[in-house]
């Protein structure tokens, strides 16, 4: 077994300090005290023996925010629950030692373990709306809380603390927003609960397991900010768990990147993103759409080993573009190169990458006649959300449709592809009427408007196989059978890069970027002539979702529409030819996507794209 050599505890007092607005430096009055977090030769392990993740070693000063960061499979949700002393099912807690402030984590038992649980750790979930009790009201679930670790508190003294924890995390205190229930409150505002949660007990530290994945990127930058500041006032460290670099560039003080269980990795976050040494960052890091700049996207071929499949020597040696037959040998351990910086790797990048050539400006299509088109476009559910909307949709684009939670655009998404009632208006397809309702379209029209949604486990019946997913819209729209539909769905499956044994699986066998492709082929058999994505790459890592974008591009090159509904104008950037722009139901602004991001008019657009995290300013 290889000896990873240990973070020295000294590392995160030596960080350069940047001049963050509105935040102190890391740790501000704190330097004197221990750390906040220590863990040391860390193991999870399955039930079989094999290891989820080891050789965990790093340390955290108080306020200080450290980015942990990896694909899907890399370990990284393990380290974060194992930082509660919890292991999932089927899995233990084989070795090593956690101490967060004076308590060593893996030896408390019942209640004392509980007690930690909230009081010493802070726990923020990836989907609120689940993790919050739906049967509560928010003033009660907060003083839930406090009664359950500090029932010695007074009254007056717990409502003090509830009223300054919602100050502190930007939601009102008053009696009307504490009787409010979790479904009554926006995304935004329940990832604010969270928050309130976590920081009510005044925790030493906090984990926080990708909790803006689903946010508008307004919503999202406000909740990080947020979170800086929390940690920086209260002294309280962070470990921040995401798949996407560009989202954390700006919020963390230090990343550690994940692969296969291992770290790989870990530097300042100047450090690391002026200089990546390990091929697997560079990798993430080349996969991630900026908004700065359209540049090509590179997805890591290959995927991740899963537990007891390891390879000999390195695990990222399969995909590695500089592995040599040394790497295959011996597992390496990590190496200090800078101050800041530590790597794995026997062939690091030692000079700061070469900067990619930005694409040619694209050319704006004109086009006769739109493809699609509609107009006077009203559509109401309990409220007015769609007001009198009119669109064009060119042949052979990508056109892209953004906006916050709750603009419009998904439920235009779903007009167009005949999926929303009590809409009106007038809608065109190749120059005739086409009717808002897909089950009132004749079959011939139905097939070619096809509409993929942005979940794909969820789309995807669990108890059929793949080849049943694909067979039923065959047999429906072309009554096929027998061979000619097999052939149909092999044909499908090869043009979104999945193999043809991939048919017998079900979809829970498959990873998120499988699904999502499955998603697609079905969407292909159909032979449609426009797809609609509804955020089809929001959950997906950055590689898998590079995957994905140039899979779209190349069937835009065969000559398919793309219709692209996204809160990501990073994705814009790769993948739209023309981009519109929708707040409260009403188009604000539209344009050639290169014009619109480059040199936005509207006041809100200029809003979306200032709290789009970018990628390029930091390199």
């Amino acid at each position: 077994m290889n000896s990873y050599a240990p973070l020295a505890p000294s590392l995160a007092s030596q960080l350069p300090q940047d001049p963050w607005p509105a935040a102190e430096p890391v740790g501000a009055g704190l330097a004197s005290e221990r750390p906040a977090l220590q863990v040391q030769n860390l193991r999870v392990e399955l039930n079989t023996g094999a290891d989820i993740i080891d050789h965990i070693n790093f340390t955290l000063a108080p306020g200080e925010i450290l980015g942990l960061v990896g694909e899907s499979g890399s370990g990284k949700t393990t380290l974060a629950t194992a930082l509660l002393a919890h292991a999932r099912r089927g899995a233990r807690i084989a070795a090593g030692r956690i101490q967060v402030a004076d308590a060593s984590l893996l030896e408390l038992r019942g209640e004392a373990l509980r007690q930690a649980r909230g009081g010493l750790i802070g726990y923020v979930a990836q989907d609120p709306a689940q993790a919050l009790n739906p049967a509560l009201r928010i003033g009660p679930l907060l003083l839930e809380t406090l009664h359950a670790h500090e029932p010695q508190l007074q009254k007056n003294a717990q409502q003090q603390r509830l009223q300054q924890t919602l100050i502190d995390v930007g939601l009102p205190g008053d009696a009307e927003f504490l009787r409010r229930f979790p479904h009554q409150l926006s995304g935004g505002q329940q990832q604010r609960v969270m928050l309130a949660l976590a920081f009510v007990l005044r925790p030493r530290l906090i984990v926080l397991d990708e909790p803006t994945t689903a946010l508008d990127v307004s919503t999202q930058a406000h909740i990080l900010q947020t979170l800086r500041r929390l940690c920086k006032e209260q002294g309280v460290a962070a470990v921040y768990v995401s798949h996407d670099l560009a989202v954390i560039k700006d919020l963390v003080d230090r990343v550690m990147v994940m692969y296969a269980g291992r770290i790989v990795e870990v530097a300042s976050r100047q450090r690391l993103f002026a200089r990546p040494s390990h091929p697997y960052t560079l990798g993430l890091l080349a996969a991630i759409p900026d908004v700065a700049r359209q540049h090509p996207l590179q997805a890591i071929p290959g995927h991740a080993p899963a537990p007891g499949q390891r390879p000999n020597g390195c695990a990222f040696a399969p995909r590695c573009p500089r592995r040599t037959a040394a790497c295959e040998q011996a597992e390496p351990g990590l190496q200090t190169l800078e101050p800041h910086q530590q790597v794995a790797c026997l062939h690091p990048q030692l000079e700061a990458p070469a900067p990619t050539a930005a694409l040619q400006v694209r050319a704006t299509r004109v086009d006769q006649a739109p493809l699609m088109a509609i107009s006077n476009l009203n559509l109401t559910y309990d409220r007015q959300v769609l007001f009198d909307l009119a669109l064009e949709v060119q042949a052979g684009e990508c056109l892209a449709v953004v906006g916050e939670s709750g603009s419009g655009k998904t439920s235009l998404a779903r007009t167009l592809a005949g999926l929303g009632d009590n809409a009106s208006g007038e809608l065109s397809f190749e120059g005739q009427p086409l009717s808002l309702l897909a089950r009132q379209r004749p079959g011939t029209t139905r097939h070619r408007i096809q509409y993929i949604f942005q979940n794909p486990y969820r789309a995807l019946n669990p108890r059929q196989t793949v080849a049943q997913c694909l067979q039923a819209p065959l047999e429906h729209f072309f009554k096929l059978k027998g061979q000619a539909c097999r052939a149909r769905i092999e044909a499908a499956l090869q043009r979104v890069a999945l193999p043809v044994s991939v048919a017998a699986k079900y979809p829970h066998h498959l990873s998120g970027g499988e699904r999502q492709r499955v998603a697609i082929a079905r969407a292909l058999v159909c032979e449609p002539s426009v797809l609609i994505c509804d955020e089809v790459t929001s959950a997906l890592d950055v590689s898998v979702q590079a995957a994905i974008l140039a899979l779209l591009k190349q069937l835009q090159g065969e000559g398919m529409t793309l219709v692209f509904v996204t809160h990501d104008l990073g994705v814009v950037r790769a993948i739209a030819d023309r981009l519109v722009v929708i707040q409260q139901g009403r188009i604000v602004e539209q344009g050639p996507v290169d014009e619109v991001l480059d040199r936005p008019v509207d006041g809100y657009t200029q809003s979306l794209l200032a709290h789009t995290p970018r990628l390029a300013a930091a390199l």
